[in-house]
C-alpha cells in the first residue's frame, strides 16, 4: 500500500533533481547590470550623504559588469553560442575565470569603498554619480559607433 506513495516521491525527487542540476550557459555580462532612475544634480543635492553613498556603488557594480564586456555585449544574456564562438572546454574556462576575477575585483572595490567612500565630499559623490549616469547613458548609443 505505502508502495505507490513511496515510488511516486522517489521519481518526483529525481525529476526535480535532474530539471536543477541542468547548468545554464554562461553568459558574457550576468547579475545587475541596470540603474532604475538617472538623477540630475538638484536631485542629487537634495539627498543625504547615505543615500548618496549607496546611488555610488550600484553605478560602480553597473560598470564593472558592462565596460569590460561591451566588445561583446551591453546587455544580459548574451552567451559564447549566441555571438557565434565556440562552445569549447578552454573558451567555457576563460569566461568563467573572468568571471570570477571580475566578482573578486568588484567585491574588493565595494569592500574598499565602504571604508574609505564615507570620507568624500559630498559634491565629489555627486559629480562622480553624475559621471557614471552619463557613461551608462552613453551605452544606450553604443550601436551607433558599430556600423563600421
Amino acid at each position: 500500500m505505502k508502495t505507490k506513495p513511496t515510488l511516486f516521491s522517489v521519481i518526483f525527487l529525481l525529476m526535480v533533481t535532474f530539471c536543477f542540476s541542468q547548468k545554464k550557459p554562461l553568459t558574457i555580462i550576468s547579475g545587475k547590470v541596470s540603474i532604475s532612475k538617472y538623477h540630475d544634480k538638484e536631485d542629487l543635492e537634495k539627498l543625504p550623504k547615505g543615500k548618496l553613498l549607496t546611488l555610488y556603488r550600484e553605478r560602480i557594480e553597473v560598470i564593472v559588469k558592462i565596460l569590460p564586456n561591451i566588445a561583446f555585449a551591453t546587455k544580459p544574456g548574451v552567451t559564447m553560442a549566441s555571438l557565434g564562438i565556440p562552445d569549447t572546454k578552454e573558451h567555457k574556462k576563460a569566461l568563467e575565470e573572468n568571471i570570477e576575477a571580475s566578482n573578486e575585483y568588484f567585491t574588493s572595490t565595494i569592500e574598499f569603498q565602504n571604508k574609505i567612500l564615507p570620507y568624500s565630499d559630498k559634491s565629489n559623490l555627486i559629480a562622480a554619480i553624475l559621471f557614471y549616469e552619463e557613461t551608462l547613458k552613453s551605452l544606450h548609443t553604443y550601436s551607433e559607433f558599430n556600423r563600421y
